[in-house]
């Protein structure tokens, strides 16, 4: 397949733009779906929702499975004036033990937190139910939770999610929104705007540790075992420079599962074709704890994917590999990515999922 042309970049960024400014909760992503399987239609795609899960079609489904996350961090009102991160509410959680990735990150980011203009809509329809400002966020020990105070929502009812305002802003070579996953989304609608006839998988609560779930059902209920599932994410790392020392980042395994060696040999090939840079993040987090280990310190987890824990829970009859976005600010409403990033992997996924 040729390179991805500026005509090419500008209508992806058409399609970004616009995913952006509809809210997608974790855990109230089903207007977000609604939205999504109108755009998906105009493509003439086959478009099925599920609990969790909206599943697009094209002419040939089991040609190729991709999947990527819709859901996005936000907040959820939890009593009267009371605010709580939608992730921890939604998968439940009732205590922090302080040791994961997100907790961390969670404790680090707190106070980015200030000032944010957010909105309330309904979670089925996506109804505007107004918007407020976040005056304070603070982890609160007792609760187990990120908790928010939001001027201007006092007449909000409990169980309404509550989405940062957002906008995406382009400059200096990068694009920066709330991107985890907005931008693999707006991927997925791009490759079907291609001719893309495949199968693509978009999965709900992912920031809640649920959406392999949702993903495994959907094979077994169709009875389809795969090789060749490919996963959409972003990838964080702390600052631009880090992040641009590669254009991709790929995997051949993480915390759970060992991922198929073909499938990820046919995205290096990909990188290699077009002169793009790229990383393999287990080898880095390998090498990494290699030097904690020497230095007297515990090694740090190699990262859990939704192809690993469904590539782990099927037994391997569903494997595939990941492709990611290397990115910067995780988690928050100024997550930027470059856009020779963007540009790479879009030439990786039409070199791979589009029919010569």
């Amino acid at each position: 397949m040729p390179a991805v042309t500026k005509l090419d970049l500008e209508e992806f960024l058409d399609i970004l733009k616009q995913l952006v400014r509809h809210p997608s909760v974790v855990g109230s992503e089903h207007a977000f779906f609604r939205y999504l399987q109108r755009e998906l239609e105009e493509t003439h795609a086959t478009v099925t929702l599920y609990e969790g899960l909206l599943v697009a079609s094209g002419t040939q489904p089991d040609r190729m499975h991709i999947s990527a996350h819709v859901d996005r961090h936000g907040l959820i009102c939890t009593g009267p004036n009371e605010f709580q991160y939608a992730a921890f509410v939604a998968r439940n959680r009732g205590d922090l033990l302080g040791d994961s990735v997100s907790e961390q990150t969670f404790q680090t980011i707190a106070e980015r937190f200030h000032e944010r203009f957010v909105q309330a809509y309904v979670p089925w329809s996506g109804t505007y139910l107004g918007k407020g400002t976040i005056k304070r966020s603070y982890l609160c020990e007792r609760r187990g939770n990120l908790v928010f105070e939001v001027e201007g929502l006092d007449h909000v009812l409990p169980g309404t999610p509550v989405a940062y305002q957002d906008r995406l802003s382009i400059s200096y070579g990068r694009v920066s929104a709330q991107l985890d996953n907005v931008l693999t989304t707006a991927m997925l609608i791009y490759l079907f705007r291609q001719g893309f006839q495949g199968t693509a998988l978009f999965t709900a609560q992912e920031e809640a540790g649920r959406s392999w779930r949702f993903l495994l059902e959907w094979f077994r209920r169709c009875g389809i075992e795969t090789q060749d599932l490919l996963v959409l994410d972003t990838s964080p790392f702390p600052d631009i420079a880090t992040a641009d020392a590669q254009q991709v980042v790929l995997r051949k395994r993480d915390a759970n599962a060992i991922f198929n060696p073909q499938m990820v040999a046919k995205l290096e090939e990909a990188c290699q074709k077009f002169g793009i840079r790229y990383m393999f993040k287990d080898e880095m987090l390998a090498k990494q704890n290699e030097q904690r280990v020497a230095e007297g310190k515990n090694p740090t987890s190699l990262g859990s994917t939704e192809l690993g824990r469904v590539a782990s829970a099927s037994e391997g009859t569903i494997q595939g590999a990941t492709l990611q976005v290397p990115t910067t600010g995780y988690h928050t409403p100024e997550e930027s990515a470059a856009l020779s990033s963007i540009e790479a992997i879009l030439d990786v996924l039409c070199e791979v999922a589009l029919e010569e």
